[in-house]
C-alpha cells in the first residue's frame, strides 16, 4: 500500500459520536469509508447516504477486509470488536472508554501489540488546542495539585434517551469520567493510590442496580487530590455544571465558560472561552505581584472540528508509525481508576492501589 493511498475503513456504531467521525473520514481524502454498521438504520447525514450498509459488524469485517476500523459502539462491544479487528489485519479507532472492565482494556492492548497494529482511543481532548495550553499552564504551576472537575448534562428528549441508553452498559462517571481523569494523570505525573466514589439514583427510568449522578475522590503520590463529578438527566441543576479548576501552592489555572452556555450542548462541553490563570506569589504589602491573566481562546474548535483533529490524528499515526504505547498505557490507566470509582459506588469502600 502506498502511504499515499487513502486508508479503507469501516465505521461501526452510528450515534453521535460515530455520525461525527464517519463525517470526519468522508471529508478527509486519506481516508475512503468502504462501510457503515449498525444494528438499525439510522437518520443519517446526506454525505454518508450512499455509504454500503451492514447490521452486522463480522460479517462486514470479513467482507470489506478494511485497513482501519472506527469502533463507536455501546462499551460492552469495544473489546471484542477491537479484537477482531486486529485480528483481521486493520488498525483500530475505538471510541471512550476502552473497554467496561480493565481486564479487557489490557486485552485489547495487548491485541494491538501482538498484531503490530495501531490504536488509538477516542480521548478527544487531547485533540483540543485549548485543553493542551491548560495541561501545560498547570504543569508550569507544579504539584501538588488540587483538581476540581465536573460536567453534569441537564438532558431530556432524545439527549435523555440516549444517556439512558448509555446507562444500560456505563455509569456517568466512567463515560464521561475518564476524559478528565486522563487530564488529571496528564498534569501530574503521580501514580493514583486511592479512589473513592459515591453516586445515586434518581430515576426509576434506569436499572436498579445503575446511578445517574455520581462523584468520584481521587488521590495521587505526590499528594495531589482531585474529585469529578457528573449526572445526567432531566433532573439535574445548570448551576455550577461545568467547572474546570486545577489548583497548586503556586496558583490556579480555571476554564471559564459562557455564562448563557446549556448543559446538553455537546459543543458546551468542550468550548472553554477564557483560560484563567491566576499566580499566587505575593509582595512584601501582601498584594498578589501580578494580575490574573485571561487566555481567550478564539477561533477554537467546534465539536465537528474536533472529530476531525482526532482523525487526521489517526491518519498521522499509521502513516508516521508513531509510537503509541503512553497513549495506550494512559488510556488503561484512567479507566482503571474510573472503574475504581465506580467499584467504590457500589460497594462503600474506597480502593487503594
Amino acid at each position: 500500500m502506498s502511504s499515499h493511498s487513502p486508508l479503507r475503513v469501516l465505521v461501526a456504531g452510528l450515534g453521535n459520536m460515530g455520525r461525527s467521525h464517519a463525517l470526519a473520514y468522508h471529508n478527509n481524502p486519506g481516508f475512503e469509508i468502504v462501510g457503515l454498521v449498525n444494528r438499525s438504520k439510522p437518520d443519517l447525514p446526506a454525505e454518508l447516504g450512499d455509504y454500503p450498509f451492514f447490521d452486522n459488524f463480522e460479517a462486514a469485517l470479513s467482507e470489506l477486509k478494511p485497513d482501519v476500523c472506527s469502533i463507536n459502539t455501546y462499551s460492552d462491544s469495544h473489546a471484542d470488536f477491537a479484537i477482531k479487528a486486529f485480528e483481521a489485519g486493520a488498525h483500530v479507532f475505538l471510541e471512550k472508554p476502552l473497554a467496561t472492565t480493565v481486564a479487557d482494556a489490557e486485552r485489547v492492548v495487548a491485541a494491538a501489540k501482538a498484531t503490530g497494529k495501531k490504536l488509538v482511543i477516542g480521548y478527544i481532548l487531547r485533540h483540543h488546542p485549548s485543553w493542551i495550553r491548560l495541561i501545560a499552564e498547570a504543569r508550569k504551576l507544579g504539584p501538588p495539585y488540587v483538581f476540581r472537575m465536573n460536567l453534569n448534562q441537564q438532558s431530556s428528549g432524545a439527549h435523555w434517551d440516549v444517556h439512558k441508553a448509555l446507562m444500560q452498559t456505563t455509569a456517568p462517571i466512567v463515560d464521561c469520567g475518564v476524559h478528565y481523569l486522563d487530564v488529571m494523570c496528564q498534569i501530574t505525573d503521580a501514580r493514583a493510590v486511592e479512589v473513592r466514589g459515591m453516586g445515586l439514583r434518581m430515576t426509576d427510568e434506569i436499572a436498579p442496580n445503575m446511578y445517574n449522578y455520581g462523584h468520584l475522590q481521587v488521590m495521587f503520590e505526590d499528594g495531589s487530590v482531585g474529585w469529578y463529578e457528573a449526572g445526567w438527566g432531566p433532573m439535574m441543576s445548570e448551576t455550577a455544571f461545568f467547572v474546570k479548576d486545577v489548583m497548586s501552592p503556586k496558583g490556579s489555572v480555571s476554564i471559564r465558560v459562557d455564562e448563557n452556555a446549556k448543559s446538553a450542548d455537546i459543543d458546551t462541553h468542550t468550548k472553554t472561552s477564557v483560560i484563567r490563570v491566576h499566580r499566587a506569589e505575593t509582595g512584601p504589602d501582601g498584594k498578589f505581584l501580578a494580575p490574573d491573566e485571561d487566555l481567550r481562546m478564539e477561533g477554537e474548535p467546534g465539536h465537528q472540528e474536533l472529530c476531525d483533529l482526532e482523525q487526521a490524528y489517526v491518519l498521522k499515526a499509521i502513516r508516521d508509525d508513531i509510537d503509541l504505547t503512553r497513549h495506550m498505557h494512559d488510556a488503561v490507566q484512567s479507566l482503571r481508576l474510573a472503574l475504581a470509582a465506580d467499584e467504590s459506588v457500589r460497594t462503600g469502600l474506597p480502593v487503594r492501589f
